[in-house]
């Protein structure tokens, strides 16, 4: 699934007219056929084909993220794959007024970053691994993640986003990233730690264990370097049971 196979960016096509383009051979945009909608309608979308082209051509997908509901940003991702960023942060604790952002890593091209408090976490950095990033993915970062990088380093984060939590859901995967993970057979190094531990073992390092930093951002990493196959096998499921199915039936 890629951009220019959806329609429900449009204002005033949901999920059934798309389907409905779809089950009628428009399945991209190079094959829309007015005919099969209202004038008005027709209108609107091949103003938003010709728009959404020179969106593409730029690498920008912030129009489309906006437009589309949450649990359908995962078809952002094969346009800007490579430009993609997976991103997780570990805190002291569940309050950014209060807490403090100990590690983020950040996955993208195949290549892991991990940023550290006291050394490289700074706003500046932040801001540079966002810019470089035309899609940021995380899992519940909606409500946690980019909200705390928010409070505790005064960024806006614009960067289009995709919160897999919301496409999992959508494919009945409930719980956490770990017991997601599991559930795929996502196989991860030190799978016994969570969120407690990583807490645990930045105090550690605070009281000169650099071992204990060491795991942490090992653990840390494995969240990003784990939710790129995740995405992928989601965005393969909802492919197969939005996509394929629509146009099997037509």
């Amino acid at each position: 699934m890629r951009i220019e196979n959806s329609f429900i960016p449009v204002r005033g096509v949901g999920e059934a007219t798309e389907r409905r383009l779809w089950e009628n051979g428009v399945t991209h945009w190079n094959e829309f056929d007015g005919g099969v909608v209202g004038d008005t309608l027709a209108d609107r979308i091949e103003r938003f084909i010709d728009e959404g082209r020179d969106h593409l051509e730029r690498g920008d997908v912030s129009t489309f993220a906006e437009a589309l509901p949450a649990a359908s940003r995962w078809r952002l991702y094969e346009n800007v794959r490579e430009e993609t960023a997976f991103l997780d942060i570990e805190t002291t604790g569940l309050d950014a007024a209060t807490n403090d952002v100990t590690t983020v890593s950040v996955h993208r091209g195949g290549e892991t970053e991990t940023l550290v408090r006291g050394r490289d976490l700074t706003a500046r950095r932040l801001r540079e691994e966002l810019a470089q990033s035309s899609l940021l993915v995380t899992f519940n970062g909606q409500r946690f993640d980019v909200p705390f990088l928010e409070t505790c380093y005064d960024l806006d984060v614009t960067t289009p986003h995709v919160d897999l939590m919301y496409p999992c859901k959508k494919v009945g995967l409930d719980g956490g990233l770990k017991a997601i993970e599991r559930e795929l057979g996502i196989g991860r190094e030190m799978p016994d730690l969570s969120g407690r531990d990583a807490v645990r073992l930045w105090r550690e390092y605070e009281r000169g264990d650099d071992a204990a930093l060491e795991r942490l951002v090992e653990y840390n990493r494995a969240d990003t370097e784990n939710m790129k196959p995740l995405l992928e096998l989601v965005a393969d499921r909802l492919h197969e049971s939005v996509f394929e199915a629509a146009c099997s039936d037509g």
